[in-house]
């Protein structure tokens, strides 16, 4: 779940699309006391922050997070590109400070790249049996195939694959997919996992993707 701290009203709802295309769950605010009150309220992985917003700037946002004991990995995002500046951002406790304009694809390295530093996950993702996730490249592959995922499938398939052999709860896949206050219809989590089924499982004899009646779901070699 990522937090968006930004005050140009149109730039920030674009970049909510896009990220939330990309299967991320956004929140935004549109000024340094919003963002600093929903960072103190709710648990995000990763937090994008303006610098020059009204109310309280990007820096006095982030010193009052950490003061507070809220560790939320941070991006700068602003147009002030001086060097004082950006070490002044990192200092604060920012992990990466990108100068405006930027193109959307660095943001998602960048923002791929921090969450993979703060989750240390493995060099070369996982290995189930024959399926291995690239997290870093997010790429997917089945018996030596590369399977084409959306977005949201790809993020399903990772959550499943970091908790391999466990199961994982429906409100914790909706609560982690679409930031959602799950109501106990199954049926929004059930027709993701079919889509993904179509494409990890269905193709290929042995099913890694199992199902716990009324629970979750999770992946594993089927017992013999």
């Amino acid at each position: 779940m990522i937090l968006l701290v930004e005050d140009d009203r149109r730039a920030a709802l674009a970049l909510q699309r896009g990220l939330e295309q990309e299967g991320f769950g956004v929140d935004v605010a549109f000024d340094g006391e919003d963002g600093l009150q929903l960072g103190l309220e709710k648990t995000y992985d990763i937090l994008l922050l303006d610098v020059m917003l009204p109310g309280l700037d990007g820096f006095t946002v982030l010193s009052e997070l950490r003061a507070k004991g809220v560790d939320t990995p941070v991006i700068f995002l602003t147009a002030r590109d001086a060097l004082p500046d950006r070490l002044r951002g990192l200092s604060a406790g920012g992990g990466d400070y990108l100068v405006k304009p930027f193109a959307f694809s660095e943001l998602l390295m960048r923002l791929r790249n921090l969450l993979q530093r703060q989750a240390k996950l493995p060099e070369r993702g996982w290995t189930i049996a024959d399926l291995t996730v690239e997290p870093t490249h997010r790429k997917v592959y089945r018996g030596g195939q590369r399977l084409e995922l959306t977005a949201q499938e790809f993020s399903l398939l990772e959550l499943l694959a970091r908790n391999a052999g466990h199961t994982v709860t429906r409100t914790r896949i909706a609560e982690t997919l679409w930031d959602l206050a799950f109501d106990g219809d199954p049926n929004l989590v059930d027709a993701a996992m079919r889509r993904l089924r179509r494409k990890v499982d269905d193709p290929f004899p042995v099913k890694l993707i199992q199902t716990q009646r009324s629970v979750g779901y999770r992946l594993e070699v089927p017992r013999a």
